[in-house]
């Protein structure tokens, strides 16, 4: 089983890399510079814990988080973010992530949330737990979250801007089929057109450096 560290700057992949070195003394450890190459080692498989930069050269926000809990359940993601933001942190909760690491924290609390993620257990500050005024965005992420992987893959698409024809040759299914999922997009997500169903993904990015 292997560890992989998923970050674009070599000093903090070297500073996680200590911690976890700490606390699972015995696993191979694979560091990867960026979203791209965090997905082909999690392609490979036989990845007992990975931890997440949000904001990457190739990535930003919490995007590549559902990807991944979407393509790989199995696999535990820790996101290890310098992002402050409560919302953030309830979003990468909400989304299945095993644990939220400010990279503000000390080293004795970075061990103390990876010794916890180790056992099992979930690791978020108190912050991602309380009350904050943003509770409209924190809403748009659990809708998004209730989506099928057919259907966030198609959201996806239609925010970069794919046509129907287009989305439906990419993922081999027919345009109708696609025209029915963006119905039933619309219906979860409590929006009446493809513009509010693509501007409410919006709420998966992060604004904040990774």
């Amino acid at each position: 089983m292997r560890i992989v560290i998923a970050d674009d700057h070599p000093l903090l992949r070297e500073a996680i890399r200590a911690t976890v070195e700490h606390v699972w003394p015995d696993r191979d450890i694979v560091e990867a510079g960026s979203a791209a190459a965090a997905r082909a080692e999690a392609d490979k498989g036989a990845v007992e814990l990975m931890t997440l930069d949000l904001h990457m050269a190739d990535s930003s926000g919490l995007q590549m988080l559902m990807e991944l809990r979407q393509d790989f359940p199995a696999m535990p993601v820790v996101i290890v973010s310098a992002s402050e933001d409560p919302r953030i942190q309830r979003g990468a909760k909400e989304l299945g992530a095993s644990g939220f690491v400010p990279k503000s924290a000390s080293l004795t609390e970075m061990r103390e949330a990876f010794h916890a993620i180790a056992e099992g257990n979930l690791w978020f500050p108190t912050s991602a737990d309380g009350e904050h005024e943003e509770v409209e965005a924190d809403d748009s992420i659990t809708r998004l979250a209730r989506l099928t992987p057919a259907q966030r893959r198609i959201l996806k698409l239609a925010a970069e801007g794919r046509l129907n024809k287009q989305i439906a040759h990419e993922m081999g299914i027919s345009e109708a089929t696609v025209k029915a999922h963006m119905t039933a997009i619309f219906r979860r997500l409590g929006v009446i057109n493809r513009t509010q169903a693509v501007l409410l993904a919006t709420h998966l990015d992060d604004a904040a450096p990774g």
